[in-house]
């Protein structure tokens, strides 16, 4: 006799598992289209920083996803953390600017890191949960995980900027769709029955309703006629057998303040080599500043050309959270087909 394994039976549970000192989070491939069945489920992808919350003796310390120690940037989800009512817990999650008509913008929460007033409210949007006093959560089941997860934050209790990241289960075009009409970024897809797999793997998808990715900045251009700053950032990304391959300019998207403090940045980090494995051609080339392929620039665009150039990009932001060594091409795979494993009985 066989029979289908229940998403919500526990494994046996370790009350004696240490709390991890390090942050090393799950994530996402990137695929053409949400997958379907009820062996999904499916959260909003929401445009911010990923961030592990590691919970301690009544103190909470903000972790980014290569390790650094984020917490002074984000001091009320740090006070609103601490005070949950656990002993020790490792949470994971997403750091937001939430606007006022819902959506959340990493351009937004930039511009307040440069010290813009505000456009909306500061938010640790958080969907999983990876350890809890002494046991080790990370092993069990997404959904069950996801259900004491949602208790906790219910024990917590009070106005604060700790969310619960809820779900839908199935149903993965339609949601996938109805967050698109709404002018979200996008969709992740999860498998449900499975434990907390650290690193890239296809058990977490991600779908994107529109284009938008990292590059490493190599160069910049001169600003010209009322631009301010800088005029255009020239952009790449990695090839293992290519090196760094320039894909296009970036020239829309800037704020004033942005533009003045990415000149700042780029200026201290120029030098009279071309970093790109082949350079700008033309006029591009030769008026260009180069730099050190240090920075990277979030970038929204609408498709790649056949000769691997972006269309129509805008600069969303630096992203301080990711290694410029690590930013290759992200290329869509078809979407995974969950197939359930079926257990005889002994």
């Amino acid at each position: 006799m066989t029979r289908t394994r229940r998403t919500d039976e526990r494994r046996p549970a370790d009350h004696h598992a240490p709390l991890p000192k390090e942050f090393t989070p799950q994530l996402a491939l990137l695929v053409k289209a949400p997958p379907e069945g009820d062996a999904w489920l499916h959260e909003i992808k929401f445009d911010g920083y990923r961030i592990g919350c590691r919970i301690a003796g009544g103190t909470a310390q903000l972790m980014s996803r290569t390790g650094k120690d984020w917490t002074g940037r984000f001091r009320p989800v740090r006070d609103a953390a601490a005070a949950l009512p656990v002993r020790q817990a490792l949470l994971d999650g997403e750091v937001a600017l939430v606007l006022a008509d819902g959506r959340t913008s990493f351009q937004a929460l930039q511009n307040a890191f440069a010290g813009a007033p505000p456009a909306g409210s500061l938010v640790y949007f958080v969907f999983d949960l990876l350890h809890l006093d002494g046991e080790n959560v990370a092993a069990q089941p997404l959904e069950q995980r996801k259900a004491r997860l949602a208790q906790l934050l219910r024990d917590g209790g009070g106005e604060t900027p700790i969310r619960y990241t809820d779900h839908v289960i199935g149903q993965g075009r339609r949601f996938f769709e109805a967050a698109c009409r709404r002018g979200l970024e996008g969709a992740v897809s999860k498998r449900r029955d499975l434990p907390y797999q650290p690193g890239r793997g296809p058990a977490w998808v991600k779908t994107k309703c529109i284009k938008r990715q990292e590059f490493v900045i190599g160069g910049f251009t001169d600003p010209k006629g009322s631009r301010v700053g800088l005029g255009a950032l020239l952009v790449g990304v990695h090839d293992p057998r290519r090196g760094l391959v320039f894909a296009g300019k970036v020239g829309t998207g800037f704020t004033q303040a942005s533009a003045h403090d990415l000149r700042a940045r780029l200026d201290k980090l120029e030098q009279a080599e071309c970093p790109f494995a082949v350079c700008p051609p033309g006029r591009l080339g030769r008026e260009a500043h180069w730099v050190r392929p240090m920075l990277v620039a979030e970038v929204a665009f609408t498709e790649w050309t056949d000769d691997g150039r972006i269309r129509h990009p805008s600069f969303q932001g630096l992203r301080v959270d990711k290694p410029s060594g690590q930013i290759t091409r992200e290329r869509a795979e078809p979407p995974p087909v969950a197939r359930r494993k079926r257990h005889a009985d002994s």
